[in-house]
């Protein structure tokens, strides 16, 4: 029985050493493995350069400009870290130094003017008659430096910062299809903008019958007359503050009453001496934009009292006046604010039988277009050239924005969703190539419901 007893416990022994030695290493693999040879995010970078091809930049035959492009919708992020995204995409990309050839290319070649005429080639295509109306903003862009140089000026700014800034004009179709953008000085006066890029615009694409649309920061004689000494036909917004007086012999016709939506027609001297000439004015009451210049007008009115009553601390206010006895509200602007609350008016020198004035509303309410197209540029696509110092830097910098946000606008009217949620609904859908014994095999991720929903909207997809 000690013997049996002493054979079990030896045994019990060697189990347990076994257990405690280090496992034994997996195999290598052998030649008929799978192996994962490659891995990319094929289908979103398809549609980008689908959509580029589509719109017609493949003309400008440069892929490091192409790849630029893409990748800016993609992720925004300085050149040099283009390369890293595009490596993450699992794109064979550009190297850095491919890249620096391209941006002098961009310039030395005119790219901008090569996308400005393909745009205006997409939104005319078709042989249907190009777009007769064009909307017109202007914005800045700031950089961090101490001190100003040729372009970058300390200016207005719409941003209120006082950094060095450029400014940057956009020229979109009603729908906000860029179709031209301009670099300025960071100080330039906006009126003096304007009438450099229409007739730039005019120019490049040999057309004249056209309508412009801007808002009031556009507003001067001298610039309404350029433009329709050049032929072109304008919608301007007017000054608020002119419509109780320019309304005045109306009220004293009609009465007082205001219908929601009326229009009131006018005509206003503008410009002096030999530049003087009588425009039309429209002007428009709407009784929600009432409601909200009410709003904000007691707001002010509450501030002026308080800073005239010592309650609050002493600052510039369009309310407040000085009075023998110290501060005031200045009651008579005031009442005159309050009387133009939900009039919005339009300087325009088209016939009112070419367009009538609520049509000449309409057109106006387009001009938010142009503001979403700066707000896609500034967030989705960071249009603002924080990296670069040079001129040229800054006009290829901002060429790549130009062509990055017409596919934008392009895709997001095809698809009816933005630009930044196509990206993140089609980024992860990678397509995976495995190797097999030396044969490749290729699985791509079978797109979701969305994706599909994307994919269905495109053209060849």
């Amino acid at each position: 029985m000690l013997a049996v007893a002493d054979r079990k416990l030896h045994e019990g022994q060697g189990q347990l050493f076994e257990a405690d030695k280090a496992p034994t290493a997996a195999p290598r693999p052998s030649g008929g493995a799978a192996v994962v040879t490659a891995n990319r995010s094929e289908l979103l970078w398809t549609v980008l350069a689908d959509a580029y091809d589509r719109l017609g930049f493949d003309a400008l035959e440069d892929e490091a400009f192409k790849a630029l492009v893409l990748a800016r919708i993609i992720e925004p992020v300085s050149k040099l870290d283009t390369i890293r995204v595009i490596d993450e995409l699992g794109i064979v990309g550009p190297h850095l130094s491919t890249i620096k050839r391209s941006l002098a290319r961009c310039v030395g070649r005119d790219y901008r003017a090569l996308v400005a005429g393909a745009c205006w080639a997409h939104v005319s295509a078709g042989g249907a008659k190009p777009v007769a109306m064009v909307l017109y903003d202007l914005t800045t862009l700031y950089f961090e430096v101490e001190n100003e140089d040729k372009l970058r000026k300390v200016g207005m700014s719409k941003e209120r910062r006082v950094d060095p800034q450029i400014t940057v004009g956009l020229l979109v179709d009603p729908s906000g299809f860029p179709l031209d953008v301009h670099v300025f000085e960071g100080n330039k006066a906006e009126t003096t903008t304007l009438i450099p890029v229409i007739t730039a615009f005019q120019a490049r694409h040999q057309v004249s019958d056209l309508v412009v649309v801007a808002d009031a920061g556009m507003l001067s004689a001298a610039n309404l007359n350029a433009l329709e000494d050049a032929g072109f036909s304008f919608i301007v917004a007017a000054r608020q503050s002119k419509a109780p007086a320019e309304l005045e012999d109306h009220f004293e016709a009609h009465g007082n009453y205001l219908a929601d939506d009326a229009t009131f027609e006018v005509t206003r001297p503008m410009g002096a001496g030999k530049d003087r000439r009588e425009r039309r004015v429209v002007w428009h009451y709407s009784a929600a934009r009432a409601r909200r210049d009410q709003q904000t007008l007691n707001k002010q009115i509450e501030r002026a009292e308080n800073i005239a009553a010592g309650k609050a601390p002493i600052g510039k206010h369009r309310f407040v006046k000085l009075a023998d006895s110290g501060r005031d509200v200045d009651w008579v602007l005031v009442e005159r604010v309050r009387a133009a609350a939900g009039f919005k008016g339009y300087v325009a020198n088209l016939d009112p039988t070419t367009m009538a004035g609520p049509a000449v509303v309409a057109a106006y309410r387009d001009l938010w277009q142009v503001e979403q197209s700066f707000r896609m540029a500034k967030s989705d696509l960071k249009a603002r050239p924080i990296f670069h110092r040079t001129r040229d830097a800054i006009e290829a910098h901002l060429t790549i924005v130009f062509t990055a946000l017409a596919l934008a606008r392009h895709l997001q009217t095809l698809t009816g969703i933005s630009i930044k949620k196509l990206v993140q609904t089609l980024r992860p859908l990678r397509t995976v190539t495995i190797t097999i014994a030396g044969q490749q095999i290729t699985a791509p991720t079978q797109p979701g419901p969305e994706a599909q929903a994307i994919l269905d909207a495109l053209p060849g997809h």
